[in-house]
């Protein structure tokens, strides 16, 4: 390898330290520290690593690992986007899609094309590593809220019908995951730090 292509690595590298200062809306499981986005792909990549078995059906473990390691790096330049929010779309938008070319352009061109191709297939969500990566983003910050006593539930008044809806994505990954997510969802309800109602 030359040392050009070095150098290009380094610079990607130096560029995804800024991923560890995205603040997320969730926080640490029993804590009121907010998550940062670096924590949040670290976290998401060992529990693919540990519940792939779970998947509805057999998954590329290490492409799974590298959609959870890379697939908010975007949010360097588009910031992260709350998943309940009603103004912001949550979905792929060109901020994203400028911001994959530009963050993984700083890598040699194979190397560019190879991380740009496997976000975008996240984003997709169409495969079944894809369906099984969503599925841990969705399940993480759910764990994290229920550990919270509802979170960002509470905090932004989300209702337990926009939860049903946000999260039931976790059954195209794991129907498995998604039986154990409903239960808690529902357990949340029963315990009072997720309320039913109209969407805001």
């Amino acid at each position: 390898m030359n040392f050009e292509h070095l150098q290009q690595q380094i610079a990607f590298i130096h560029e995804i330290d800024k991923v560890k200062y995205i603040q997320r809306k969730t926080r640490l499981f029993n804590s009121d520290r907010n998550e940062n986005d670096a924590e949040h792909s670290w976290h998401l990549a060992v529990m693919a690593v540990i519940l792939a078995q779970h998947a509805n059906e057999p998954v590329d473990t290490l492409k799974v690992v590298k959609m959870l390691l890379i697939h908010d790096v975007v949010e360097i330049d588009a910031g992260d986007i709350f998943l309940y929010d009603t103004v912001l779309n949550h979905s792929n938008s060109e901020a994203e899609r400028k911001a994959a070319e530009r963050i993984f352009g700083l890598l040699p061109a194979e190397q560019a094309t190879e991380l740009i191709a496997i976000w975008e297939e996240f984003e997709a969500g169409e495969t079944a590593e894809a369906k099984f990566a969503r599925s841990m983003d969705r399940l993480e910050p759910l764990l994290q809220n229920v550990s919270n006593n509802g979170g960002t539930w509470q905090e932004h008044n989300v209702k337990y019908e926009q939860v049903i809806q946000k999260k039931s994505i976790i059954q195209q990954g794991s129907k498995t995951l998604w039986d154990f997510a409903k239960a808690l969802i529902d357990g949340s309800v029963d315990k009072g730090i997720l309320k039913k109602g109209e969407q805001r």
